[in-house]
């Protein structure tokens, strides 16, 4: 297990296989909200579900309608575990408080990328990200 500093943005505890990209997120048109599925086809995810999973992205992007978008993805059971950014901006930040998404932010590069599909565990109460190492 590797263990690394993190910054919190929302507070809470969650676990997850990553979903890992470095393209930034729109929740307002790259994900859909009644599937939690990406579908931009033009967006590195394309296809792939965020629901249950440690979502890792540089930043949000889009309209602060985004916000609403996270918070009726955990309405339907379909939010991300937890998220972690590079830098948290307003938009992702609120649409986790809101919905009780953890989310970190202010992590290593090497945080950011890790392969998609590597156990995860945010604690943001405690500023810990725990990655799962498999030899």
């Amino acid at each position: 297990m590797m263990r690394f500093s993190c910054h919190r943005v929302s507070p809470g505890r969650g676990c997850g296989a990553a979903l890992v990209t470095d393209q930034p997120i729109s929740f307002l048109g790259n994900l859909d909200p009644e599937s939690g599925r990406v579908v931009d086809p033009s967006h590195q995810l394309f296809g792939q579900s965020v629901a249950g999973r440690v979502l890792i992205f540089p930043e949000g992007k889009g309209s602060t309608v985004g916000s609403y978008v996270l918070y009726q993805l955990a309405r339907a059971g379909l939010a991300p575990a937890a998220m972690i950014n590079r830098r948290s901006e307003p938009i992702v930040a609120v649409g986790a408080i809101i919905s009780n998404i953890p989310l970190v932010d202010r992590v290593s590069a090497e945080v950011l990328s890790v392969p998609s599909g590597t156990v995860v565990i945010v604690d943001a109460d405690l500023e810990t990200i725990t990655i799962e190492v498999h030899e």
